[in-house]
């Protein structure tokens, strides 16, 4: 709590010494729309990772909306949305205070920063997280449907964190945060997170990152979660996700795996990448089912998706096969099986 109210402290005394920086940039608005048709070929909702999730069915993704302003040292972003994806399916409900506890609201980010130089600076507010290689706006994403690593990680982060460049290649980010995935900490702010961005070469990226404190299934644990991505030539790009989180009450719950993502453009409007992932879900007293995958099982999934464009617009055709080392899918006729496979083709717009 100290640490919270000297930094807010510092913030207002840089805010009134730079009162009279008020050069401001035009409000940016940004966002994307989407929709889906999804296809299991067992005939029923089969793979358990987040959204894509009706069967059979032309369905709706979101509208997301963001809007950026700058003033001198101080910016917000604020990003809506609405339908399934950006609403119900990948922020909490409401807080409670409701007969329904329904979902009354639909932020994916809301948060302000300043820059104190060009080296320093914080932010406050509610963040998409800084975990993981996908994010829940398709338009950020090659493939459509997302991996176990990002279902079961964190979605957002809310709290006040630092950032301070060494220089163009290294930086690092420190914040103090509620639990995973709300708005409002329920047992005060119990979470502290880092990640640390190195670019070692032009075209490679890499961050570390760590995340201590409340989780998303109501315990306390740790993740550390490695993000890279190397652009090997024009058209050919790797990006790595590999992560592990323990819980450390009660047991050795949790999960680790990862994830490898190979994209190869073969014109300005055409694409084709695979994602190939392995996930497990740790036993022990406080081992969960996650997505499907009980615990001491695992699961390994290939993804192989396109990406045609037309001007703002993607259509992504995607076909995915998922094999568990235990029978966490269905057959047609309901008998438990080890392998689950699907076809979807989405319309991604973005702006």
């Amino acid at each position: 709590m100290k640490t919270i109210i000297l930094c807010a402290a510092a913030l207002a005394a840089s805010l009134s010494a730079n009162a009279q920086d008020s050069t401001s940039t035009p409000l940016v608005i940004s966002g994307s729309a989407d929709t889906y048709y999804k296809y299991d070929f067992a005939e029923r909702v089969n793979i358990g990772t987040s959204f894509a999730s009706d069967q059979n069915s032309v369905s709706l993704g979101m509208v997301d909306i963001a809007l950026k302003k700058s003033t001198g040292k101080a910016s917000f972003v604020g990003e809506l949305s609405f339908g399934p994806r950006g609403q119900y399916q990948s922020i909490p409900n409401g807080d409670g205070t409701d007969a329904n506890n329904a979902n009354s609201f639909h932020i994916q980010n809301l948060n302000v920063n300043y820059a104190f130089t060009d080296k320093f600076s914080m932010a406050a507010g509610y963040f998409a997280t800084f975990v993981g290689y996908e994010v829940i706006s398709p338009a950020g994403n090659f493939n459509y449907s997302t991996s176990y690593l990002f279902t079961n990680g964190p979605f957002q982060n809310a709290g006040v964190k630092a950032t301070y460049a060494f220089s163009p290649k290294v930086s690092l980010m420190v914040g103090l945060f509620n639990e995973w995935n709300t708005y409002k900490a329920s047992n005060g702010v119990s979470s502290i997170g880092a990640q640390l961005m190195i670019v070692p070469v032009e075209s490679w990226s890499a961050y570390l990152n760590v995340l201590d404190g409340g989780d998303a299934y109501g315990g306390y644990g740790t993740i550390f979660d490695l993000t890279t991505a190397y652009q090997v030539t024009e058209s050919f790009k790797v990006g790595l996700n590999a992560a592990d989180f323990s819980k450390r009450n009660d047991g050795d719950g949790g999960f680790t795996g990862a994830a490898l993502y190979l994209q190869n453009a073969f014109t300005g409007n055409f694409a084709l990448g695979i994602r190939g992932e392995y996930f497990k879900s740790k036993s022990g007293d406080n081992g969960l089912t996650l997505s499907g995958v009980a615990p001491g099982e695992s699961v390994t999934a290939i993804t192989l998706s396109g990406n045609i464009k037309a001007a703002g617009l993607t259509f992504i055709p995607e076909i995915r096969l998922d094999n568990g080392s235990a029978e966490q899918f269905f057959k047609k006729n309901g008998a438990a099986t080890k392998t689950a496979s699907q076809f979807s083709l989405a319309a991604v717009y973005a702006f």
